[in-house]
């Protein structure tokens, strides 16, 4: 049947209708898309993800069950290191573009690691590696905090069949070892202990079993480690200190990949069928606690305040 001039124009009309209505939709879209939060894709634009072959993480690469690599076969393995590739998958990334370099504590703020070959420095997108968060550390411009993975407390560790250890008075006018950039010196230097720094905590517990130091002090998800591998000789002592450590992520200023990584660490918190981090814990830091009684390896249990990433998911939000 032929239309005639007035079905023509009908068509037409409701095809130019049709036609404005899609593009009042688009500007509406546009819109609220411009003024609303970013998407996971605009943020990995903005942290400089997008196209990025392989993510280089910073880690510690001599302490057990928390992050140490096997020098015979070039591994990493530990609770920072499983914490590190959750995020990382999370960012879009496979285990095998994921590179991890050792770096000291005193470069974790500068986010300098060494390379492969030890022979200098290169910048690394993240660091994990036992960092805990400080106001004097978050003041820094070059440090960028996550929120915490984990929340543990200071501890002490002596040779085997020291003297009980309550707190760092015990030890007031003995030598003790910890990190220079440890957040464990400032306590037992108000205490009176002579102190004895050193980069690594690996150093601290050979002074210690040397018979250099008396103790050696730091964090007790740290400390808990070395004493499990070596119980006969090394014991932990709970001292009490009320000031929870809680690690964090640091990502060198770019606020928008921190973004993502409180992303990931707010949905492996609220996804009951995400077990990473609980997977994490039950590998590498559970069956450190017996040998560390009566102290607390860490809580068992993923940081609760981690505060929702205002992110848009769907084109509707």
């Amino acid at each position: 049947m032929e239309r005639g001039p007035k079905g023509w124009f009908g068509v037409v009309r409701l095809a130019a209708v049709v036609a404005l209505l899609v593009a009042v939709i688009l500007v509406a879209y546009a819109v609220v898309v411009r003024a609303g939060p970013p998407s996971e894709e605009d943020l990995r634009r903005a942290a400089g993800l997008l196209g990025k072959q392989e993510l280089l993480i910073g880690v510690h690469d001599d302490n057990p069950d928390i992050s140490r690599l096997d020098p015979r076969t070039g591994i990493f393995t530990g609770f920072d290191i499983d914490i590190a590739y959750l995020v990382a998958a999370d960012l879009g990334f496979r285990p095998t573009e994921v590179q991890f370099l050792a770096i000291e504590s005193e470069d974790r703020g500068k986010m300098q690691a060494r390379t492969p070959d030890r022979s200098g420095f290169v910048t690394v997108d993240l660091v994990v590696a036992s960092y805990s968060i400080t106001e004097e550390r978050e003041a820094s411009p070059d440090v960028t905090f996550s929120a915490p993975y984990l929340r543990t407390d200071q501890s002490v560790v002596t040779r085997r069949g020291h003297r009980r250890v309550s707190t760092f008075d015990d030890l007031r006018g003995r030598r003790v070892c910890s990190i220079s950039t440890s957040t464990s010196e400032g306590p037992a230097k108000a205490a009176g202990v002579l102190q004895a720094n050193r980069l690594r905590t690996s150093e601290c517990i050979e002074d210690l079993l040397a018979g250099r130091v008396e103790a050696v002090t730091n964090d007790a998800a740290l400390l808990c480690g070395f004493v499990a591998q070596d119980s006969k000789r090394l014991m932990a002592h709970d001292i009490g200190q009320s000031d929870e450590e809680r690690w964090g992520i640091n990502t060198g200023g770019n606020t928008a990949l921190r973004d993502l990584v409180n992303l990931s660490l707010y949905d492996s918190l609220h996804d009951p069928a995400d077990r990473r981090w609980e997977d994490a814990f039950d590998k590498h830091l559970r069956p450190t606690q017996p040998e560390c009684l009566p102290q607390p390896v860490a809580v068992d249990q993923q940081p609760a305040n981690i505060a929702q990433v205002d992110v848009r998911r769907w084109l509707w939000e």
